[in-house]
């Protein structure tokens, strides 16, 4: 049986950076657990305090296929290239009748109005995709 991955991002503002990232992938932030009607019910049982409150967010898929993305808050700033990175695969998903790389540049301009930065445009062995920033800077490929 596989293991479930849950991917972790670094994030200045969490709620923020989850916004972008549910807006890329068409996921939603994760619902408050079992018996609570809101995340500040559930953080009021448990005593976390007001200002600590924005320090972390969760989202997942909507159909529960995808890993589930972490955001948690740190006091410095991104400074070097991520090792790791996610690859969107929105041409290969296209609906049907829409070209692979019209799909492409069409996500790649709505992450772009929702503050992502293009890098570069790359093409390798056939295979093309498009290098993006977050809005924190996390580098992220739209192919």
């Amino acid at each position: 049986m596989a293991i479930q991955v849950q991917v972790t991002f670094d994030a200045h503002d969490p709620a923020a950076l989850g916004e972008f990232w549910c807006a890329a992938l068409g996921y939603v932030r994760q619902p408050p657990p079992d018996g609570f009607a809101s995340w500040d019910d559930a953080l009021d049982a448990w005593g976390v305090p007001p200002d600590q409150r924005d320090s972390a967010n969760a989202l997942v898929d909507p159909d529960g296929v995808g890993p589930r993305l972490f955001l948690q808050q740190v006091p410095e700033p991104k400074t070097a290239k991520n090792r790791v990175h996610l690859d969107l695969n929105v041409g290969r998903s296209a609906p049907e009748g829409v070209a692979p790389q019209d799909a492409v540049r069409a996500h790649v301009a709505r992450l772009v109005a929702l503050g992502a930065t293009v890098v570069a445009e790359r093409e390798v062995r056939g295979e093309s995709w498009v290098v993006l920033q977050d809005p924190e800077g996390n580098e992220l490929c739209v192919q």
